[in-house]
């Protein structure tokens, strides 16, 4: 082969350059033969490591020069800081009045700037039939927006002032006097174990409100639950309020569609009993207040676990929805006439801008609000904190 003789006559060339005598070589030739061929491949990999590592510096000192958002800059400054100080670094948790701002920002949104324009425009006698008007609007209601005109105009005649500032913050406290007379938070350790019966119509949110109630008072405050599905007729009931209290880590009684609703609610209270459970939560069918039959099932569910557990229940609560305003209010008059109702739940107040009916219910009916929603997690079910609503009511959009 032409090629492997010129290599022959290379190596012995170079072999005569070395003086190496005859061109014969001191090591074996086929070692010789692969000199060259190791220093081409010695000299490509230098190349190529050389070639990636300019590339390397190159886009190092572009990202070094380019701008940086002030974001990121102060989201690394802060993580810097936290890992200097050996501290995880997680989101702060939103207090109670972050959560109450952030679900009434609808009904602040079209009560304080209305509220703000109406206390800079400089009316004369006609404020106080506008402010009237405005808390009718916001779905305060008549009897309680009168009430609330009087009592700020009586405040505002005494100090002998129309300053903005005055009849505002005069409003928020007469609005938050009016809900603190019918605040009393619920006592789970009053019985044991305590019975609380859920009621309301259907798509007010009892189930999810049953749901939440059950995972906070089982994950944050360690009782033990149990839930019964007494809502034997909704398709699909008993299996949604099976996966709540799954979620929640509580037990749960149920029976298949059509039972006696009276019947589950016997199972559950005896389960109760055998296993020590802290708390008992009685889901019911969504009924309207104007059936009789379903009103009366109400009554005998009341009576089956009162014969099982004295006093019992402890609490029944009313579940209305904050988005149909004045109706809600009409649900719960007529309710309260039915059934002994003494606690309410106001669900969907994040998504709505008639948030003003929290005040009506509380004080036309003297019934204590006990929780409210304010959003899709399990954490947005509040127990009802007067000064935390009018604070958040009341602040500037």
């Amino acid at each position: 082969m032409e090629w492997l003789a010129r290599y022959e006559e290379l190596i012995a060339y170079l072999l005569g350059l070395l003086g190496v005598a005859g061109g014969q070589p001191p090591v074996p030739a086929p070692i010789l033969y692969m000199v060259p061929l190791v220093a081409l491949l010695l000299l490509f990999l230098s190349i190529r490591l050389a070639a990636r590592s300019w590339a390397s510096r190159k886009k190092r000192a572009v990202s070094e020069t380019a701008p940086q958002p002030a974001a990121e800059r102060g989201g690394e400054a802060a993580a810097a800081a936290a890992s200097e100080a050996g501290v995880a670094v997680e989101a702060a948790p939103l207090s109670v009045l972050e959560r109450m701002r952030a679900g009434l920002a609808k009904t602040r949104g079209a009560f304080a700037g209305r509220l703000d324009e109406l206390l800079g425009s400089g009316r004369g006698e006609s404020l106080w039939e506008d402010l009237e008007e405005l808390l009718i609007g916001a779905d305060i209601g008549m009897k309680t927006a009168l009430e609330l005109r009087q009592s700020v105009q009586q405040r505002c005649d005494r100090e002998q002032s129309r300053e903005p500032a005055l009849l505002r913050r005069a409003l928020m406290e007469e609005i938050e006097a009016r809900l603190r007379c019918c605040q009393a938070p619920l006592d789970f350790g009053a019985a044991a174990p305590f019975v609380l019966m859920v009621i309301g119509v259907n798509g007010v949110g009892k189930t999810t409100t049953i749901g939440k109630l059950a995972w906070q008072l089982a994950r944050q405050e360690g009782k033990k639950v149990l839930v019964g599905a007494c809502d034997t007729f909704r398709a699909a009931a008993a299996e949604q309020l099976g996966v709540w209290a799954q979620r929640a880590g509580a037990e749960f009684v149920g029976q298949g569609p059509g039972a006696d609703p009276a019947g589950v609610a016997f199972d559950a209270v005896k389960a109760a009993l055998a296993r020590r459970s802290d708390v008992v939560i009685l889901d019911t069918a969504g009924r309207l207040h104007t059936k009789v039959n379903l009103m009366e099932e109400v009554k005998k569910i009341r009576r089956v676990v009162g014969r099982e557990i004295p006093g019992a229940p402890h609490e029944t609560l009313l579940v209305l929805d904050a988005t149909l305003g004045q109706n809600s209010l009409v649900q719960a008059r007529l309710f309260k006439e039915a059934v002994d109702v003494s606690g309410l739940v106001l669900t969907k107040l994040d998504g709505t801008a008639r948030g003003g009916m929290a005040v009506a219910v509380g004080t036309e009916l003297g019934i204590p609000v006990r929780y409210v929603g304010i959003g899709e997690k399990v954490e947005d079910l509040r127990p009802f904190d007067p000064h935390s609503f009018a604070q958040a009511l009341f602040e500037r959009p």
